[in-house]
């Protein structure tokens, strides 16, 4: 009411039905066209287009205007993988994928790969492998994690009375048909909630996309702290499944056995394998429909996001001379060596394998070869690493410390 539709001149228009005071309309609802191809339609400035029904087709939708950003989980595409791409007879935590944990609970053996099998869009994957079968015990909780800081979470205004909604997406190719849970646990509040997804064909992609309510009782912590835990389940006991799927918020403590409710055990054959890749969390609730596209970094920006977390200094794997830093004798028996690293979510800690000579020290004198490496006075940005093994070599004498061995690494770990 109240526009004005302005035909430019040379533009034809062609009432197919009735006209009607200020409308143009067939009487039947059947479609009619207005102008031709290449016409232009202008809109006075102070006029609204409302869809006043549930009419389609106006090609506007959430997805066409979203934000430039950097989406919320880091190495959702599995692209990045510093420490191996592929493990045997895996333990828990990260073992290939960068930012992708996981907590077996000692539930059959398994082998870890970065795998190439992907979905289109994507280069590769996040796969297990079942290697041992077992069968849940009764405490069994078997799972893929992925954690958040808090500060990267505040978008969601949780616990505030607008708190908004989530929406979590991911692809997921399994061998086992049938339902499995992804729970979000509130690790600052310990609150829980669960959805269910149904891999409904074996050993094929499918895009799965799962809501979760918003919640009003309990803050994101506002810092560099995990605050939240995606946990993908492969398995569940019946401690954690015996009673009705939490699809709401709740203390953790309360709704114990209604956690993973209904979840298959992927655990059960050698056949089995599970492989989960283009992991997104979003602001609210979204369909597979109108779920905006997920975001895709260039590999360095993604790997620089990863170094925050996780930084492979040297690894003998890759480069079994690989140098890791320059360096100096120190009261004969120390190696000091300042390293400038990309800035940590916090304070690192040194992570490497070590045995007889693993490192060498190449200094003028010759070399001296030692078995680990240590960190002093370390930050979040810089710090000194040494070895406090004896060594010949003058005080102050100059030189480089390297990989010795092939199986040799050391990498700064802030993880959550």
């Amino acid at each position: 009411s109240g526009d004005t539709v302005t035909v430019p001149t040379g533009a034809g228009l062609t009432v197919t039905d009735e006209v009607k005071t200020n409308k143009i309309s067939p009487a039947t609802g059947v479609a009619f066209a207005l102008g031709d191809s290449g016409d232009t339609f202008t809109v006075p400035s102070g006029a609204t287009i409302v869809n006043s029904g549930t009419a389609t087709g106006f090609g506007i939708n959430q997805t066409s205007f979203l934000p430039l950003a950097t989406p919320i989980i880091v190495n959702g595409n599995m692209a990045v993988a510093q420490r191996s791409t592929s493990v045997a007879a895996v333990g828990d935590g990260i073992n290939t994928v960068d930012r992708i944990n996981l907590g077996l609970g000692s539930l059959g053996a398994w082998t870890n790969t970065q795998s190439t099998d992907s979905p289109p869009g994507f280069g590769k994957s996040f796969k297990m492998d079942c290697t041992t079968s077992a069968s849940t015990s009764a405490s069994t909780q078997c799972l893929i994690e992925y954690s958040a800081e808090g500060q990267d979470l505040q978008v969601f205004d949780k616990g505030a009375a607008g708190a908004l909604t989530y929406t979590l997406a991911l692809w997921v190719k399994a061998t086992k048909t049938g339902t499995n849970i992804v729970e979000l646990l509130d690790q600052d509040n310990a609150r829980t909630c669960s959805a269910s997804y149904t891999v409904d064909t074996t050993n094929t992609w499918e895009h799965k996309v799962l809501n979760y309510p918003a919640d009003t009782t309990g803050t994101w912590d506002d810092d560099n702290a995990r605050s939240l835990r995606i946990r993908i389940m492969l398995a569940s006991g019946t401690d954690y499944s015996s009673g009705t799927l939490n699809t709401t918020w709740a203390a953790s403590s309360a709704v114990t056995t209604d956690r993973y409710v209904g979840q298959v055990n992927n655990a059960d054959s050698t056949s089995n394998d599970f492989l989960i890749t283009g992991l997104q969390l979003e602001v609210g609730t979204y369909t597979s429909a109108d779920l905006p596209p997920f975001q895709h970094e260039t590999y360095g920006d993604n790997l620089q996001r990863c170094l925050r977390y996780f930084e492979m200094m040297a690894d003998g794997r890759q480069d079994s001379d690989a140098i890791i830093a320059l360096g100096f004798v120190y009261q004969t028996n120390v190696i000091s060596l300042a390293y400038q690293w990309h800035p940590k979510r916090a304070t690192p800690s040194i992570d490497q394998s070590s045995g007889t000579d693993y490192f060498r020290y190449a200094r003028d004198g010759g070399t001296e070869d030692f078995d680990s490496i240590k960190i002093y006075i370390p930050n979040a940005n810089t710090g000194l690493i040494y070895s406090d093994d004896a060594f010949t070599g003058a005080d102050d004498e100059n030189g480089w410390v390297q990989i010795n061995n092939a199986a040799a690494y050391v990498a700064l770990s802030a993880e959550l």
